[in-house]
């Protein structure tokens, strides 16, 4: 009998403690946080030089930041701007952007991406280190495994046709040009899935499973930018097309990017809104 009231007491004692740190979710923030650059890694070049890669943590998950070049968003040297983001989306966006370095770079010299949001300054460095090389296929794939060189699956290519007239006092029409191998393969949806199912029509039974999508963020801008359909949304016909609205005037970059269900290829499209 005392040995069963050892084991009950215990048994309380450790239902009174308070759970573990490791066990306690992470506390989420709407706005409010900073933004961390991100390195990914680097590319070599055929004619000898390099091409760092980065992204960014936008700690966020609702406020969006506009960062210009300059002070509080820069790339050096050569900066301060080198072509990075400067309109910051909540949460995580890899190999995001590229900077190219000459042949003599070397594996001491650093590049630097400095980011300043709510009075908190972040960077990232990168360096030609051995163990931080990556592959074109690598960025196609968001950092997934692939088959390698070998893979008979090509990315797709992707281009956004012209706009002739963009203002924001009205939606802007975006529309992606898409062609793509077929590979891989689609995989058919369920015989007796719900007609409700993403990517399959009502009453039909051989949708395909991850199609050919396009999907849309704003890379650089003075403001908000909504799309009516950001995506992943399906591609018919080669095209995809999406409806834009703009907060206010100004010069855009808008990046469409197609994925066939494991490769991926981006297009950057400058758009200026009257």
């Amino acid at each position: 009998m005392r040995c069963f009231l050892t084991l009950l007491l215990a048994a309380l004692a450790l239902v009174a403690q308070p759970p573990s740190p490791a066990y306690i979710p992470q506390t989420r923030f709407s706005s409010g946080q900073d933004v961390q650059p991100t390195y990914e890694g680097w590319l070599r070049n055929s004619d000898g030089t390099f091409t760092m890669v980065f992204g960014y943590l936008n700690r966020n998950y609702k406020e969006e930041l506009s960062i210009p070049p300059g002070p509080d968003n820069n790339v050096e040297p050569g900066g301060p701007d080198r072509g990075q983001p400067t309109y910051f989306v909540p949460r995580r966006q890899a190999f995001l952007f590229k900077v190219q370095v000459p042949k003599d770079w070397g594996q001491q010299k650093e590049l630097i991406w400095t980011i300043t949001a709510h009075g908190r300054t972040e960077k990232a460095f990168g360096q030609l280190t051995p163990e931080e090389e990556i592959t074109e296929r690598m960025i196609m794939t968001r950092g997934g495994l692939t088959r390698g060189e070998d893979d008979p699956n090509q990315p797709p290519t992707i281009s956004v046709a012209p706009v002739d007239r963009a203002t924001a006092a009205a939606p802007v029409t975006l529309t992606a040009l898409v062609t793509d191998d077929g590979l891989p393969k689609p995989r058919l949806a369920a015989q007796h899935a719900s007609s409700n199912a993403p990517g399959q029509s009502n009453g039909s039974s051989s949708r395909p499973a991850g199609r050919l999508t396009v999907t849309w963020l704003e890379y650089r801008g003075p403001a908000k930018v909504t799309f009516d359909h950001a995506g992943p949304m399906p591609v018919s016909e080669g095209k995809a097309v999406a409806t834009a609205h703009f907060e206010q005037p100004g010069t855009y970059v808008l990046r469409a990017t197609a994925n066939d269900g494991q490769l991926s290829t981006r297009a950057d499209f400058t758009i200026t809104v009257r």
